[in-house]
C-alpha cells in the first residue's frame, strides 16, 4: 500500500512537471492535456483526469486519489521545451523508458535554458525588422534604421523584463524607445517612411505565437484558455499601439 502510494506520488510529480513546462513555454492548453492524459494511461491509470488553465493545473489519478493542483506565474515561448517534452512522452507512452528515467529527463529540461544568448537574440530581432521592411515593401534605404529600432527594442524589452517582470510595461517601454528611434531618423534625415520603419520594428514583439495558440484552444473548445490567452495577446497590442501613439504625438 506505501509503494503503491509512493509510485502514484512519482506519476503525479512527473505528470504535472511535464504540463508545467509545456504551459510556461507557451504550449495549447489542449496540448497539454493531451499530453498529460496519455502518459497517465501508459501507467495503467486510466481514471487520470486533469484540467490545465494558462496559470494552473488541477491533477487526478481517479475519483479515490489525491487531487494535486500546480500554479503558473511565468510564461514565454520556448518550443524546444515542448519538443522536448513532448519527446519524453511518446518514449514514456511506447514504454522505451521508465517513469524514474521519464521524471529525470523532465528536470533536467526544466532546469536547462535553450535560448539563444541575448546578443544573437537581438540581432535575429533587427535582421528580423529589416526583413519584414523589405516585406512590406519598404525602401532599401530605410533598411539599417529599421535593423536599429528592432535591435534596441527588443534588447530594452529583454533588460525591462528582467529588471520587472511586468510584462505589459516591458513591452510598451520597447515600443516606445524604438518608436521614437524611428521618429528621429526620419527626422533628421536617416530615413524615408516612419510608417512602414515602425510597423517592421514591431514585428518582433507582436505576439504571433500567443494569438495562434488562444484561437486554437477556442476551437478545440477551451474556451477558458482561449479567452484567457487573447486577453494576454490583447494587452501585448495594446501596449504596442499605446506606445506608437505617444511617439506619433509628438
Amino acid at each position: 500500500m506505501v509503494l503503491q502510494e509512493a509510485d502514484n506520488e512519482l506519476t503525479i510529480d512527473c505528470l504535472l512537471l511535464a504540463g508545467r513546462i509545456m504551459i510556461e513555454s507557451g504550449a495549447e492548453t489542449y496540448r497539454v492535456e493531451d499530453t498529460m492524459l496519455r502518459m497517465a494511461h501508459s501507467q495503467n491509470m486510466p481514471n487520470a483526469q486533469c484540467y490545465a488553465t494558462p496559470t494552473g493545473i488541477i491533477f487526478s489519478l481517479g475519483k479515490t486519489q489525491p487531487t494535486r493542483i500546480t500554479s503558473i506565474s511565468s510564461r514565454m515561448t520556448d518550443l524546444q521545451k515542448i519538443a522536448l517534452v513532448n519527446s519524453v512522452s511518446r518514449r514514456l507512452t511506447s514504454h522505451i523508458i521508465t517513469l524514474e528515467e521519464a521524471y529525470d529527463e523532465l528536470k533536467s529540461i526544466q532546469k536547462t535554458n535553450y535560448f539563444l544568448p541575448t546578443y544573437l537574440q537581438v540581432i535575429a530581432a533587427a535582421l528580423a525588422s529589416g526583413c519584414f521592411l523589405i516585406m512590406f515593401k519598404g525602401g532599401w534605404s530605410d533598411f539599417p534604421v529599421a535593423c536599429l529600432a528592432g535591435g534596441l527594442g527588443f534588447l530594452v524589452l529583454v533588460i525591462i523584463n528582467h529588471l520587472t517582470r511586468v510584462k505589459f510595461f516591458s513591452e510598451f517601454t520597447a515600443s516606445l524607445v524604438l518608436g521614437f528611434v524611428a521618429f528621429l531618423a526620419v527626422k533628421y534625415g536617416y530615413g524615408n517612411e516612419l510608417d512602414k520603419i515602425i510597423i517592421s520594428s514591431v514585428m518582433p514583439l507582436v505576439p504571433g505565437i500567443l494569438i495562434t495558440n488562444a484561437v486554437r484552444d477556442l476551437m478545440a473548445g477551451h474556451f477558458m484558455s482561449g479567452m484567457a490567452k487573447g486577453a494576454e495577446a490583447f494587452l501585448t497590442a495594446f501596449a504596442i499601439g499605446a506606445a506608437i501613439a505617444v511617439t506619433l504625438g509628438f
